[in-house]
């Protein structure tokens, strides 16, 4: 009886560390969303018929850029654990086609924020979106987190063993404001 207890209080704390990990993974990208559109629509300096045209599109193309990812790892993870499988050409081919279809969202998405911004201001994001990532990830390496603070778990990313830089490790970081 002692052994089911103990087994049945072990699940359940397993069960809720997890659902624990998962709330805070919820609110850390919720945070950087927040942060992100807040940095965006200051370096982007959209009149209010821009913001109103501009953000569906973003948001849009954000989830698009997610679900790509999302693919893109999935395909990288299936090629990465059946690399001496006899349906290695496949799952190549698979992890190809999701990269490039994560190409073709983010061209696309140029042609979309046009349609709504000045091509100015299409630029500007471009530039904007590489800023802020360039910041995060600095902050990161510096041991603070997205938001600083070097105690504990504050503003550390949760542990989802997803990877996936996008190049530039050595870019420089800007100052933070």
């Amino acid at each position: 009886m002692l052994v089911a207890t103990v087994l049945v209080g072990t699940v359940a704390f397993a069960q809720n560390s997890g659902e624990t990990r998962k709330r805070e993974g919820e609110d850390w990208r919720e945070r950087i969303r927040a942060a992100q559109v807040a940095f965006l629509t200051s370096e982007l300096d959209l009149t209010e018929a821009e913001a109103q045209s501009f953000w569906p599109v973003y948001n849009d193309v954000q989830k698009q850029r997610r679900e790509a990812f999302g693919a893109m790892q999935k395909a990288y993870m299936e090629l990465t654990k059946g690399i001496d499988s006899d349906n290695i050409a496949k799952l190549l081919a698979n992890y190809l086609d999701a990269r490039k279809a994560n190409d073709t969202i983010e061209t696309g998405a140029v042609e979309r924020y046009k349609k709504v911004l000045p091509v100015q201001k299409v630029a500007k994001l471009l530039l904007a979106e590489e800023k802020f990532r360039h910041q995060q990830i600095g902050r990161l390496g510096q041991g603070g987190g997205p938001f600083g603070g070097q105690n504990g778990r504050q503003g550390t990313p949760p542990p989802m063993g997803r990877g996936g830089n996008r190049g530039g490790h050595n870019a420089p970081t800007q100052p933070e404001a």
